[in-house]
């Protein structure tokens, strides 16, 4: 990528310091300050209401129909009236608002008419609202949080959870199949006819950078998902870190087409504040990167050329295999484009190469192509690559105003960090705050990374798996879990989405493999007529799995990189059991601890279990 021509785009020109410590701790740091930034976000808001009032904030629709938008005047105004309402129902912070709704125009304006006048909400993903363990997950999350008023934008869709979870306790509000015989149920129309009084200014002027802003909920491999407390300061400084970064922003107010939920730091936080502060564009993408949904986001980026654009490794490969064969798509996808981003999981390089080629096919330049880290506690934006690479997993620097320390850890770095956009914590847990930093203020973020260039920060570093992931082989060797699953997703060219790896004190590795059924029954003659079970079983998909798998054990330097065995999941990954994020990404603690039989079965002999020497033999 280095020799090839780069669409220009103005971005940030770090000074990097570091300082090597007595104990072998690294400290890193950017000598330019991180400029001012609003005492809360919906400054921006009233900003752009007042400056560009007819310029659309958001836009949305279903499959090709007209886009609905609204424009920043109309936003305001909506919000006001929100704010009012709020306020007339008894919410604060211990009663804010929660949200069980997908990605709407309403969704949006009821999360910022409530920040409007200093009540928090809380986007919860649909998904726990659909299962038995989900409702129960729910509930602990209603606990947590005692919310004042429920939204959801189909009420009808989560009658289980209203019915169950919320009963007669809760108020609710929606925009569709509002129950007439339920006490205390409002429709989105009525609160929009609310109008707003000096008491919404009032709220608005005590909004501070401490007024926590909304929560945010992270699900662990067995317990409660937990409530990580969002600050104005937080995502305020957030947004100015984004802004010096994507400078180009200051001058060009982007366009975002986003599927990413709301219920998730990348999307809630970054890509939907990313709008507000710059006074873009953001376009809800209703489409998702799974093989029934993937068609509306092709459609909506036919109409739609982002200047900016954020996907999951997954939904960037099905967008590659849609441009390859759709020349309209591919023109309007990179005509306007000036970065993307990749985040959720390890990219494979030849995704990476794919975009490249595309983007040179459509525009005669490369469109940079990066990534970064963060996490829900830093939200999220901490470090980020803007430096041209040849290939994928350099996550860059830290962003104005970040400090990290590196701790030593085994033969990598642990990483923490600390900065304005770090949470002070977890909602009514001190316990679970004590834990999250160390005697120096910095966040334990729990990845481990190392040096792209040894000694040279400025070089940036390679996410080198999260630390309790890690395991150790029978034979007392250390596993990094991390690194190894995005090596053999990369070996595997497209046939697997994922992998979680198995062995913990055990002789020899194991995977177990997401697949990526287009590509399996694209091996199969006839595929198209053939149900998924009868794919994973055909011979032709067999054998191509273990082909790869004997390459990858080819290029394996020893036990802790080489996997011996492999098994293609049948059953998808589950959100409500903390598997799988909204976002797509895996959590391989959670996967391995509630499929013990699977990984039992990983190590036997069944026909279902991938050998190299058994299927390449037959």
């Amino acid at each position: 990528m280095a020799n090839k021509a780069v669409r220009e785009a103005q971005l940030w020109s770090p000074v990097l310091r570091w300082e090597n410590c007595p104990n072998g701790e690294i400290l890193i740091w950017r000598e330019d300050q991180l400029g001012p930034y609003p005492a809360k976000m919906n400054e921006r808001l009233v900003h752009w209401a007042r400056t560009a009032p007819d310029r659309v904030w958001m836009a949305d629709r279903e499959g090709t129909g007209e886009w609905q938008t609204v424009s920043y005047r109309d936003a305001l105004k909506c919000v006001r009236s929100i704010g009012q309402f709020l306020l007339d129902l008894g919410l604060s912070v211990d009663r804010p608002l929660l949200i069980l709704s997908e990605n709407s125009i309403a969704h949006a304006l009821m999360a910022l008419g409530a920040q409007h006048v200093g009540v928090p909400s809380a986007a919860i993903a649909p998904a726990y609202a659909t299962s038995a363990i989900g409702l129960a997950k729910l509930e602990d999350i209603v606990r947590q949080v005692t919310p004042g008023l429920v939204f959801a934008e189909s009420i009808d869709a989560f009658r289980d959870a209203v019915d169950t979870v919320f009963g007669s306790k809760f108020p609710v509000a929606g925009v569709r199949d509002i129950p007439t015989k339920r006490p205390d149920t409002y429709s989105f129309e009525d609160i929009l006819r609310t109008q707003p009084g000096p008491e919404v200014d009032r709220a608005f002027d005590a909004v501070g950078p401490d007024t926590v802003a909304k929560f945010l909920f992270t699900s662990g491999t067995t317990g409660s998902p937990k409530a990580v407390i969002q600050t104005q300061r937080m995502l305020c400084s957030n947004q100015e870190m984004v802004a010096d970064c994507y400078q180009y922003f200051r001058e060009e107010p982007p366009v975002l087409v986003d599927w990413a939920p709301w219920s998730h730091t990348a999307a809630g936080n970054k890509c939907f504040n990313i709008a507000i502060y710059n006074g873009g564009t953001y376009y809800i993408d209703r489409g998702k990167p799974a093989p029934a949904l993937i068609g509306q986001t092709i459609a909506n980026l036919r109409d739609v050329s982002p200047t900016w654009y954020f996907n999951v490794p997954a939904g960037f490969e099905m967008l590659v295999e849609a441009m390859r064969h759709d020349e309209p798509l591919r023109k309007s996808f990179f005509k306007d484009l000036k970065m993307l981003m990749y985040a959720g999981a390890g990219m494979a390089q030849h995704t990476w190469d794919s975009l490249l080629e595309l983007s040179e096919s459509a525009i005669q330049r490369h469109v940079p192509l990066c990534t970064g880290i963060g996490s829900t506690e830093t939200a999220p934006f901490a470090l980020f690559c803007t430096e041209p690479q040849d290939r994928p997993g350099n996550i860059g620097i830290p962003a104005q105003g970040v400090k990290m320390k590196l701790v030593p850890f085994d033969d990598k770095y642990e990483l923490r960090l600390k900065g304005p956009n770090v949470t002070p914590g977890y909602w009514r847990n001190e316990k679970l705050t004590a834990e999250a930093f160390d005697e120096e203020g910095f966040y334990r973020i729990g990845d481990a990374v190392r040096f792209a260039c040894a000694g040279d920060p400025r070089k940036g570093f390679y996410f080198d798996g999260r630390t309790a992931e890690n395991f150790k082989l029978q034979t007392g060797i250390w596993v990094a879990v991390g690194v190894l699953r995005a090596q053999l997703v990369n070996q595997f060219g497209g046939l697997v989405r994922d992998a979680v790896i198995a062995g913990e004190n055990r002789m020899e590795l194991g995977a177990l493999l997401v697949p990526f059924m287009p590509a399996l029954r694209a091996l199969v003659e006839d595929g198209a007529s053939m149900s998924d079970e009868e794919i994973l079983d055909h011979p032709a998909v067999r054998k191509a799995i273990a082909g790869k798998l004997a390459e990858h054990q080819r290029a394996a330097s020893g036990s802790a990189t080489r996997v011996m065995r492999a098994m293609l999941m049948r059953e998808p990954l589950r959100f409500e059991k903390g598997e799988v994020t909204d976002k797509g990404s895996i959590n391989q603690r959670a996967v391995l601890a509630h499929r013990g039989e699977l990984v039992e079965a990983l190590y036997g002999d069944g026909r279902d279990v991938i050998r190299v020497e058994k299927e390449l033999a037959a």
